[in-house]
């Protein structure tokens, strides 16, 4: 009977020892594709950076020169001052529309989305349970992956 035993305790060593393996493995590829994911983030971000920096001289300068047109006509009704109060006005309302806009914007902008999602789903697995929000998926991990399933195996 002493033998039995011995092969039990080889077969679950080996069981823990590949579930260890396993679970390694998981954390770095979950490692390697959060890293892949920021640096695809970081690139597609500085690259629509860098477009908007090349391109807002040009806008600046077609913008100033199309203001001071209708400041020059407007002045005809309206003189000086009322000319400039309106382009002026208009400008800070449309300006302060725009970054509303830009704001709002980088703020939907969700990083790293694919990783917790994998994330989410890989917690799932582990805990027999259906994925949640990728947010806080850690959360109470731990204590449920060992958890033994209902049928008892």
């Amino acid at each position: 009977m002493h033998v039995g035993s011995e092969q039990t305790e080889r077969g679950i060593t080996a069981l823990v020892g590949r579930m260890a393996d396993g679970f390694s493995r998981l954390v770095t590829q979950h490692l390697q594709l959060a890293r892949m994911e920021l640096t695809e983030d970081v690139k597609a971000t500085g690259l629509d950076v860098a477009m908007i920096a090349a391109f807002v001289p040009f806008i600046l300068v077609g913008y100033g020169f199309v203001c001071a047109a209708l400041a020059a006509l407007l002045s005809t009704w309206l003189g000086w001052p009322g000319a400039l109060g309106i382009i002026g006005g208009v400008n800070l309302v449309g300006g302060a529309a725009g970054a509303k806009w830009a704001v709002s914007r980088l703020k939907s902008r969700r990083m790293m989305n694919d990783t917790s999602q994998e994330l989410s789903l890989s917690v799932a697995a582990l805990t027999n349970t259906a994925p949640s929000a990728p947010v806080n998926a850690l959360q109470g991990a731990n204590r449920e992956i060992f958890k033994e399933p209902q049928h008892g195996r």
